[in-house]
């Protein structure tokens, strides 16, 4: 019969080939997942070098961007100073410039001073003119008076502009004499503020139609020129025929009127 040692021993032997087994399957399977581990660790080693090559890439790209950027700065900044040396030299010239025209402003006040007086006294006239005058487009020209002699007034415009805005004006009423044409103006007729066409012959005659389908004519009475009504059917066609003529840019003719005959030689103007 086996001794208590041989026993033992027996028993040590087959559980050793009972875990012997086991353990070579553990090694085996140890050995696969570090085998697999390595295989992961070598696909994301390739994965994070290739990250890098694109990241220092990009830095290469974002550098040299920079430094092109830089460079268009320096440029920039080199273009802004020139510029800001030539706007400080153009400066310096205007205040020159102005420094001289101000000097030549105080000389000339002096003598534009002189010129009020007479600028004053030139609207006036003006002003006798058109109030007792013909009786074209009277409001506006007022107007235009009363504006020149604000600006005198208030030093809105020097007195020798106003002088020159005045000679300006003569001229205007030296070229209400040689035209002829259609126009619009508000008349008084009768009392009562009309807006009519106007047919103007120089500052011999004027004559009238209004909206409504009246016709007239400017007269010049003792106490001035005042618009009247035609008379009759004769007088009406008359004046209707000058209307018609003149629209349609007949150049001289004779015509029949109220205030008598008149032949027209120079070229009618557009209507206003």
């Amino acid at each position: 019969m086996p001794s208590k040692n041989a026993r033992g021993f027996a028993r040590q032997l087959l559980l050793f080939l009972a875990l012997a087994p086991l353990s070579v399957a553990t090694a085996q399977s140890v050995n696969q997942s570090e085998d697999q581990a390595l295989t992961n660790l070598a696909k994301e080693l390739v994965v994070l070098r290739a990250q890098i090559e694109s990241l220092n890439a990009e830095l290469g790209d974002m550098t040299a961007q920079h430094r092109a950027t830089m460079n268009a700065l320096a440029i920039q900044k080199g273009e802004l100073e020139a510029s800001k040396r030539r706007e400080d030299l153009r400066v310096r010239e205007l205040e020159e410039d102005l420094a001289n025209n101000r000097a030549r402003a105080r000389e000339a006040g002096l003598a534009s001073e002189a010129l009020i007086p007479v600028a004053t006294s030139a609207i006036d006239q003006l002003k006798t003119h058109v109030n007792t005058g013909f009786p074209f487009k009277r409001a506006e020209r007022l107007a235009a008076l009363n504006t020149l002699e604000d600006q005198l007034a208030t030093q809105a415009l020097t007195p020798a502009r106003v002088v020159n805005r005045l000679w300006g004006f003569y001229e205007d009423e030296l070229r209400l004499a040689r035209e002829n044409g259609l126009y619009s103006q508000t008349i008084d007729l009768a009392g009562e503020s009309v807006l009519a066409d106007v047919a103007k012959l120089g500052v011999m005659a004027m004559y009238f139609e209004t909206r409504d389908g009246r016709f007239g004519y400017a007269r010049l009475d003792p106490d001035g020129w005042r618009f009247v009504e035609a008379s009759g059917g004769g007088e009406r066609q008359q004046i209707k025929a000058l209307f018609d003529a003149l629209q349609k840019q007949i150049r001289a003719g004779l015509f029949e009127l109220p205030n008598g005959s008149i032949e027209l030689n120079a070229t009618p103007r557009e209507a206003e």
